[in-house]
C-alpha cells in the first residue's frame, strides 16, 4: 500500500467525519421550533429529520464536483484536477483537500460546543480556502456566472441570506396572527404544531439533497486526484468520471449525513428553539415555511445558500412578526459574530494543517494533522459533557441572565 492510498483513505475517513458533523451540527435548522413548541418530541423529531436527510442525499448531485471548484483554483473547467495536483497520485491535491476538510469539522465542532448555529458549508469553504492559499494554489475571489467564487458563494448570500428569510418570516408571522385572532389558543397551537411537522420535514429534505453533495463532491475530487496519473486503473478507489458521482461514495455520505443528524445537535437545537425567541407553534410553522421555501427556491436557481442563516433569520423574523414577542437580541449577535468570523477562523486551522500535513516528510504529516483532529475532537466532546445538554433537558427554560447554552442541573425542564 503506498502512502497515496493511505492519505486518499485519511481524506475520505475525515470526510465522511466532516458529513457527520454536518448533520448533528445543522439538526436544528430543520427541528428547533418543533421540539420548541411541542410539534415532536425531541427523539422523534431527530430520527425523523435523519430519515429525511438520507433521502435528500439521494435526491440530486447536480452541484456535487463544482464545490470545490467554485472556490479554490485546483480544477479545471470541466472539473477535473489541475495537472500539478495529480502528480504522486494526487499528492498535494490530497494534502489541499485534508486540510481543509480538518479545518473545517475544528470549527464545526467549536461551535457547537458553544451552541452557536453557523454554516457548515462557509467551514468548509473556509477550510479549503486557507489550505489553498498556503499551499499556494489560490482563490476565486470573484467567479464568473451566476453567484461564484467567494465573494458570490460565501459573502453575498451571508449577507442576505438571514435579511430576506427574516422579512419572509415576519410578514408570514404577522398574517397568520391576525387571520387567527380571535380563535381559541388552544386550536390554532394544535393546527399549527401539525403544520410544523410538514415544514420541518421539507426543511430537512432540502438539508440533506444539499449539503451531503458537499461531501460527495469532495471525496469524488480525491479519487480523481489519486487515479489521474494512472488511467488505466480499476477498483474502488479508481474514479475518472467528472459528471458522476461513485454509488459507493452516495451511500456513504448520505449515511454519514443521517446519522449525523440522528445524533442530534442538541445545543445547537436548545439555542435555535429556546435561546432566539419564545416561539409558538404559528411562528415555529412561519419560520419553517419561510426556510423551506427559500431554500428550495435558492437550489432551483443553482444558488448557494446556508441553510443555518435562512433557518435563523426566519426564526427571528417570527419574533419580529408576533405583537408583543421578545427576541434576545444578545444571542442573536453572538451568532452573528460566529458568522462573520466562520470564513477566516477555518482558514486559518486549514492553512496551519497545511503546513503539517505538507510539510513534515513522508507520511508522517497528513497522520500527524489527522491525530491532531482527533485529539481537538475528543477535547471538545469531553467538555460539551461536563454541561450535557440532551432530549432531556433540550426544552429546560433558558436562562436570560447568562445566557449559557447550557441549563442549571436541577432546572426544571418545561412540557413537552
Amino acid at each position: 500500500m503506498n502512502s497515496e492510498l493511505i492519505i486518499l483513505l485519511l481524506v475520505i475517513v475525515t470526510a465522511l467525519a466532516f458529513d457527520f458533523t454536518n448533520g448533528f451540527h445543522d439538526t436544528g435548522n430543520a427541528m428547533a421550533t418543533s421540539i420548541a413548541t411541542g410539534a415532536l418530541k425531541p427523539k422523534t423529531a431527530v430520527s425523523l429529520s435523519a430519515i429525511l436527510n438520507l433521502v435528500g442525499a439521494f435526491l440530486s448531485v447536480e452541484v456535487a464536483l463544482t464545490v470545490t471548484n467554485a472556490v479554490i483554483k485546483i480544477q479545471n473547467k470541466d472539473g477535473s484536477p489541475k495537472t500539478e495536483f495529480t502528480e504522486q497520485h494526487g499528492r498535494a491535491l490530497l494534502i489541499i483537500v485534508l486540510a481543509g476538510l480538518i479545518g473545517g469539522i475544528v470549527w464545526n465542532l467549536l461551535t457547537w460546543l458553544l451552541g452557536l448555529p453557523s454554516s457548515s458549508s462557509h467551514a468548509l469553504f473556509g477550510g479549503l480556502i486557507g489550505a489553498a492559499l498556503a499551499s499556494g494554489a489560490g482563490v476565486v475571489w470573484v467567479g464568473h456566472g451566476k453567484l461564484d467564487g467567494v465573494v458570490g458563494k460565501v459573502i453575498m448570500p451571508a449577507l442576505f441570506a438571514p435579511i430576506v428569510a427574516g422579512l419572509v418570516a415576519a410578514v408570514g408571522t404577522f398574517l397568520i396572527f391576525k387571520i387567527v385572532a380571535g380563535v381559541a389558543e388552544r386550536f390554532t397551537e394544535e393546527g399549527f404544531r401539525w403544520g410544523q411537522i410538514g415544514t420541518a420535514s421539507l426543511v430537512s429534505l432540502a438539508h440533506g439533497t444539499n449539503d451531503a453533495q458537499k461531501t460527495m463532491g469532495v471525496i469524488t475530487l480525491a479519487l480523481i486526484g489519486y487515479s489521474a496519473s494512472t488511467p488505466a486503473s480499476t477498483g474502488p478507489f479508481a474514479w475518472h468520471d467528472t459528471h458522476g458521482v461513485p454509488f459507493w461514495v452516495k451511500v456513504a455520505c448520505a449515511v454519514a449525513i443521517a446519522l449525523g443528524t440522528f445524533l442530534g445537535g442538541w445545543r445547537i437545537i436548545r439555542t435555535l428553539g429556546k435561546g432566539l425567541i419564545e416561539i409558538s407553534s404559528p411562528q415555529g410553522m412561519a419560520a419553517e415555511a419561510s426556510s423551506a421555501t427559500i431554500i428550495l427556491a435558492s437550489s432551483h436557481l443553482g444558488f448557494a445558500l446556508s441553510t443555518t442563516h435562512v433557518a435563523t433569520g426566519s426564526i427571528l423574523g417570527s419574533g419580529v412578526g408576533k405583537p408583543g414577542a421578545k427576541v434576545r437580541w444578545g444571542v442573536a449577535g453572538r451568532m452573528v459574530a460566529a458568522w462573520v468570523i466562520t470564513l477566516p477562523a477555518a482558514a486559518v486551522v486549514g492553512a496551519v494543517m497545511w503546513f503539517v500535513a505538507a510539510k513534515i516528510p513522508t507520511l508522517a504529516g497528513p497522520l500527524v494533522a489527522f491525530i491532531i483532529l482527533a485529539t481537538l475532537s475528543g477535547y471538545m466532546y469531553w467538555r460539551a459533557q461536563q454541561q450535557k445538554v440532551d432530549s432531556n433537558n433540550v426544552n429546560a427554560e433558558w436562562d436570560d441572565e447568562t445566557n449559557a447554552v447550557a441549563p442549571a442541573a436541577d432546572e426544571k425542564i418545561a412540557k413537552v
